[in-house]
């Protein structure tokens, strides 16, 4: 047995098909998510009789049910990987779910949300003490948002809701028409995730200059992460809502440091401009943020030597192609430029504090 405990702050779900036959109502399932080929050839992913933007797979795999290996949907295979590298808890996320950010259509939308809320719960229940999924929200709507929240909070569990960071119905995170879903967030205790995807069907970093899907996907991820926190920040939401806990996934921490003493230097020298904000932003940060690291980011003593081992987490995206899963714990526990105080706190601890598992 390991000794330390591990919580995964950043998983996935490959959402099977058939999901939306047994959780949608029958009117949407012609409009249902599916993948089809375009006149290039290309699986490409339709919702709503829209066909969004192509993502270029690694080998030979394509996306669809099983490409991702049958633990993105089977609850039984992901608990085997899971013993197999020593991670206790696992946060899960959707992939097809990514893209309900960038539908039109409300009812749809809410429709879609609730039906993978719906099976993403009954997967955890194979091991609720161990798989944790964060509510989806139409986040186009606040109060479907609302009205989602207090659902999944009275019927399945909520252990945290996840939104996008990119402008959704044309608001930034610090847009005033959201301050009701924060301090309901406060007010149930439940942490907001900021998970971008480069889904290239919102308003995203870099879609107007590059179609190489790899420059996209470097840029958006980070890019897009570090908005959000400065709209959550300079916005003044964790000034007006100090108990709401945000945790930023997938996009590395090498950026943290920098971002932050920036921010910390324009509320110096141009906060005249802006918000009036009574703490620095490294203030805030410290008090309410966390960001989950890869277990091979050279860069985290650094991070950890400028800003502590309070606000990072440890995360693997299983089981996206982006890191290798197998010995992933492993990568960090073996580190000899991090102290074992730092690896409990980033690999179990950090997260306790966010979900309050």
């Amino acid at each position: 047995m390991s000794d330390y405990r591990v919580i995964d702050a950043d998983g996935h779900f490959a959402e099977p098909a058939s999901i939306w036959p047994e959780h949608l109502p029958k009117k949407f399932h012609a409009v249902a998510p599916r993948y089809a080929r375009d006149n290039q050839g290309r699986p490409r992913l339709v919702i709503g009789g829209v066909m969004k933007g192509a993502i270029p797979m690694p080998g030979s795999s394509e996306p669809g049910d099983g490409a991702m290996g049958a633990g993105g949907y089977d609850p039984k295979v992901r608990l085997e990987d899971m013993d197999r590298e020593g991670i206790d808890v696992m946060v899960m996320y959707p992939t097809t779910g990514l893209y309900f950010y960038g539908i039109d259509n409300l009812e749809l939308t809410v429709a879609l949300c609730r039906a993978y809320n719906d099976w993403a719960h009954a997967f955890c229940q194979s091991a609720p003490s161990r798989l944790v999924a964060p509510t989806v929200l139409p986040q186009m709507d606040v109060q479907a948002c609302l009205e989602e929240v207090d659902r999944c909070a009275r019927d399945l569990g909520c252990g945290g809701v996840m939104l996008r960071p990119n402008p959704v119905a044309g608001r930034t995170l610090d847009h005033p028409a959201l301050e009701p879903l924060w301090s309901r967030l406060e007010e149930l205790d439940v942490p907001l995730v900021l998970h971008e995807g480069t889904t290239q069907d919102v308003p995203q970093v870099a879609s107007d200059r590059y179609e190489n899907f790899m420059f996209r996907h470097m840029i958006t991820h980070a890019f897009e992460q570090q908005m959000g926190l400065l709209s959550l920040i300079a916005g003044g939401v964790l000034e007006r809502h100090p108990k709401l806990r945000v945790l930023i996934v997938e996009a590395g921490v090498g950026w943290v440091p920098y971002w932050i003493e920036r921010m910390d230097h324009h509320r110096k020298e141009w906060g005249h401009a802006s918000i009036p904000l009574p703490l620095a932003p490294s203030e805030y940060y410290r008090r309410q943020c966390f960001v989950s690291s890869d277990a091979e980011e050279t860069l985290l003593p650094q991070v950890i030597s400028a800003m502590g081992d309070d606000n990072i987490c440890f995360s693997t995206d299983y089981p996206h192609p982006d890191h290798d899963f197998e010995g992933v714990v492993a990568a960090l526990t073996s580190r000899t430029d991090i102290s074992e105080e730092s690896k409990h706190k980033i690999l179990g601890r950090n997260a306790e504090r966010v979900f309050t598992i």
